[in-house]
């Protein structure tokens, strides 16, 4: 059987929609069911001079690639022009991140693929969201999920994500880091084909705290949390300088890097390749992918957008959910 993927259109008025038309264009090797409302596609693709023919979900034939796209229809609250939020959308999009989240739990679908939202349109019209990763760990009902961007060639997880920096160094308790490392160990393995994956850990502090002269975070914290873990089993390097982690004197020999926090990691890797990367979200029992980018309500329905990072994403999602389809029937 061919892998199915749900992909969320996002946030109707922004390049959400635009993507999903541009990447109709292709062929695709992954069956796509776009989870959004039909009119919304089709208007785009008129704005953008582009052909589509639409299927729905469950009709016999229905295909997408190739100027097809398969649509679970959903149907918006209010009318959409594009580059105009409008609050009483927040509860449709909601409602397509549920229906991929149900689909993909009951086995319709093999992964979800997200564009964009718009966090504060949806907190405006009354409904608390803090993002997809957020919305999909609660859905799922786990405790801790962990987020991870990736390019071909380079992934970086993270232990804190969206903090002020003062609080970051509270936050990455030893008890933290071993969690999360965890997580990515084991969804290294499980969604990405690693038997044995090599993690590099950064530190915290400039050049991993001088030994102790720069901040005692290494030495009091993160050295035992990595040497209980080295204990299970896993094969950790680090800490490691920041500044010379991300060089291929050490990356060319592991599998992933793992940040102390969000702009430690995310800048190297996305001035590695912005627009070729996914946002993947670990420790979650679905494959759940995104694209590296907001909503970019200027660019939609100009034709400006950019689909490399949906097709990436896409990518991405048909990797993890490969490995996993393979590691269940073994």
């Amino acid at each position: 059987m061919s892998l199915r993927l749900a992909v969320t259109a996002g946030e109707p008025a922004g390049i959400g929609p635009d993507l999903c038309v541009q990447i109709a264009q292709a062929k695709l090797s992954t069956d796509l069911v776009v989870i959004t409302d039909p009119a919304v596609l089709a208007d785009r693709a008129d704005s953008l001079g582009l052909p589509l023919t639409l299927h729905t979900f469950g009709d016999a034939g229905a295909q997408s690639g190739n100027g097809h796209l398969t649509v679970f229809p959903v149907t918006v609250n209010a009318p959409v022009s594009a580059g105009v939020l409008n609050k009483k959308n927040g509860a449709f999009v909601l409602e397509t991140l549920r229906i991929a989240a149900e689909g993909c739990l009951d086995g319709r679908w093999d992964g979800i693929v997200t564009a964009p939202v718009h966090k504060g349109v949806i907190n405006e019209s009354g409904v608390l969201f803090s993002g997809h990763t957020e919305y999909f760990r609660d859905y799922c009902g786990v405790e801790e999920v962990v987020m991870m961007l990736a390019t071909e060639d380079l992934r970086v997880a993270l232990v804190t994500t969206h903090l002020p920096l003062k609080d970051v160094a509270d936050a990455c308790t030893g008890d933290r880091i071993q969690r999360v490392s965890r997580i990515l160990n084991n969804d290294l393995q499980q969604f990405f084909g690693v038997a044995a994956p090599h993690i590099l850990v950064a530190g915290l502090n400039p050049h991993a705290g001088e030994d102790g002269h720069l901040g005692r975070e290494e030495i009091d914290t993160i050295i035992p949390a990595l040497n209980a873990l080295r204990e299970e089993g896993l094969n950790l390097t680090g800490p490691l300088p920041a500044d010379t982690l991300f060089t291929p004197k050490y990356l060319d020999n592991a599998d992933a890097a793992l940040a102390m926090y969000h702009d430690q990691g995310l800048p190297v890797l996305k001035f590695h390749g912005f627009g070729r990367a996914a946002n993947i979200t670990l420790g979650l029992p679905i494959v759940r992918t995104s694209v590296d980018h907001g909503t970019a309500l200027d660019l939609a329905g100009t034709g400006k957008a950019d689909s490399g990072s949906l097709h990436t994403a896409i990518q991405v999602a048909t990797q993890m959910a490969a490995n996993r389809r393979k590691e269940i029937t073994q």
